[in-house]
């Protein structure tokens, strides 16, 4: 089944917007792939405004999210993907959700270690067992 929490960021970003809020998400750098500018992050850690006034090219799909901001006066480009983004709120208010973290390991991980005992052989555990009955 596929992540809820891309669903959760868009439903959440455009209701904060839609209250005159400003969007800021919680990000957990120590995760792998994120990009963001190294002087950002503070104890492993970076919230980040995604109001439309404040970064170009947002995109919120269901492998992260994306945008060009302005930090120190220079335009770059920040990727977060959707395993580190622990929760979106609202400046003003703090309204808004924190995420469970996604369990250790990711989905390709897990499938791939399905797939590699599914190959071809049953194991005894899956075996089905047959009786005679009278």
């Amino acid at each position: 089944m596929r992540s809820s929490t891309p669903y959760l960021l868009r439903a959440l970003n455009e209701w904060i917007l839609d209250n005159d809020c400003t969007p800021h998400v919680i990000v957990d750098v120590s995760r792998a792939d994120v990009s963001v500018p190294p002087h950002a992050i503070s104890d492993g850690k970076v919230v980040l405004n995604i109001d439309p006034e404040a970064v170009r090219d947002l995109v919120i799909d269901d492998d992260g999210v994306s945008f060009v901001a302005r930090f120190g006066g220079v335009s770059q480009a920040v990727w977060l993907p959707v395993p580190s983004i622990e929760g979106i709120v609202a400046k003003e208010t703090g309204q808004g959700m924190m995420f469970d973290p996604p369990p250790p390991g990711n989905a390709s991980d897990s499938e791939a270690e399905s797939a590699s005992e599914d190959d071809g052989e049953p194991s005894k555990a899956k075996r089905p067992g047959l009786r005679v009955v009278k």
